[in-house]
């Protein structure tokens, strides 16, 4: 499954044709596997978090704890796998990573309060969150940079399924089983994973990037990529656009469910077009690849993306569409992040491949960072209104169009 490519391409802004990627299946669906450990670890045991603290004797608050600190370990864990992959490789790393998920796993399953559970799911995330950051890190090793873009919006396909499958999986779990078989199935499914990592999935870290970690500490390597601005242009870009997710995942359901009465179960069906229409975009993308380049798309993505903020502000200001007002623009920023995700983590990783562990923990640990500031911003503004919601977005997405411009320049 060996498959290299370590030539760097020279991608401007303007559109430049590339030949048609060919990818390895296998490598896909272990790469995707690892990804997929994040959304299904959120989303599929949400449906039981009411069964789960009333069979704990915990108050209801205290499961919201158990989502704050999966995120936290996300955080945390993305900026220390990043430069160990760098210096130790790869594989290590990504089977650590997965042992310590099942482990936590296991740990959820048989937790018997409400405090050894949050502490497991704090250690499954920091396990868990290794797929994603070294799983980026081997598609930038393994394929030059405008290949990476299509192979990182593949995977970012499998992510997108997660927010789409796993309440639903979730809610049929419970309906034969409680909530801990939940946990008893993500530890299968990392397990199976975990294998086919070991038996599969072959070292892919250069010898540049190996000899380049032995003479710096982790610590120096986020110094360097901090002072790198095309690398942090990109990486900015990564953090705002998943500021505007998280931030309306965080914060649309109260206005749309209690500002324009909607049932929860329209609010499903409103969610899942949206992850629809994040798939199409996704894979409109890899068509995109083919023929533009990764910055060509992103810059006008993000362009797409502020002019939907915008709608969204002037509708939630004005009231103009009503529920329609606010659910195309919403629609419209879900669906974009499907093409500004992918090609900001190429483009951070492209500049820098000797540090390609490190750059993707940066760009990870600025993605739920700055989803969880959004988020909680917007939450404290709530008003009842959407005027806080997209005022949030589209300060996000200003600066991520600031930081492409202006530390943009000069790049390669």
């Amino acid at each position: 499954m060996t498959v290299r490519g370590n030539a760097t391409m020279r991608v401007t802004g303007r559109p430049a044709r590339a030949p048609a990627p060919k990818v390895p299946l296998g490598l896909i669906a272990i790469l995707g596997g690892l990804c997929a450990f994040a959304p299904l670890s959120v989303d599929m045991y949400l449906p039981g978090l009411p069964q789960m603290t009333r069979d704990l004797g915990a108050p209801a608050s205290a499961g919201a704890l158990t989502v704050g600190a999966f995120y936290l370990g996300m955080c945390l864990g993305q900026l220390l796998h990043g430069p160990i992959s760098d210096r130790i490789g790869r594989r290590i790393p990504l089977l650590g990573g997965v042992t310590l998920y099942v482990l936590a796993s296991i740990g959820c399953a048989l937790a018997g309060s409400i405090e050894m559970l949050i502490a497991c799911r704090f250690l499954q995330a920091l396990g868990g969150c290794a797929g994603l950051v070294v799983s980026r890190a081997v598609v930038r090793d393994r394929f030059p940079p405008q290949q990476s873009a299509h192979v990182l919006s593949t995977l970012l396909l499998v992510i997108s399924l997660g927010p789409i499958i796993a309440p639903l999986l979730g809610g049929f779990v419970l309906l034969v089983a409680d909530w801990r078989a939940i946990f008893w199935i993500l530890t299968a499914f990392a397990s199976v994973i975990g294998i086919a990592t070991f038996l599969r999935l072959d070292e892919s870290r250069s010898g540049a990037s190996a000899r380049e970690a032995r003479g710096e500490s982790p610590f120096r390597s986020y110094w360097i990529l901090l002072r790198e601005p095309q690398v942090m242009a990109y990486a900015l870009a990564a953090g705002c656009s998943h500021a505007g997710l998280l931030t309306y995942l965080a914060v649309s359901p109260e206005v749309l469910v209690g500002g324009f009465g909607i049932s929860p179960q329209a609010l499903g069906w409103l969610i899942a077009v949206n992850g629809v229409g994040l798939l199409a975009a996704n894979y409109l993308n890899r068509l995109l690849l083919v023929r533009f380049s990764y910055d060509w798309i992103l810059r006008r993505a993000n362009l797409v993306s502020v002019a939907a903020a915008a709608g969204l502000l002037a509708a939630g200001i004005t009231g103009f569409g009503g529920l329609w007002g606010l659910a195309v623009p919403l629609f419209v920023i879900v669906a974009a992040i499907g093409f500004t995700q992918p090609n900001a983590f190429a483009g951070a990783m492209a500049h820098d491949p000797q540090r390609a562990g490190a750059a993707s923990g940066l760009v990870g640990t600025l993605q739920f960072g700055f989803g969880a500031i959004g988020a909680a911003i917007a939450s404290a503004l709530h008003d009842g209104t959407a005027r806080p919601l997209g005022a949030v977005i589209l300060c996000a997405y200003l600066v991520a169009t600031v930081s492409l411009r202006m530390l943009g320049r000069g790049k390669r």
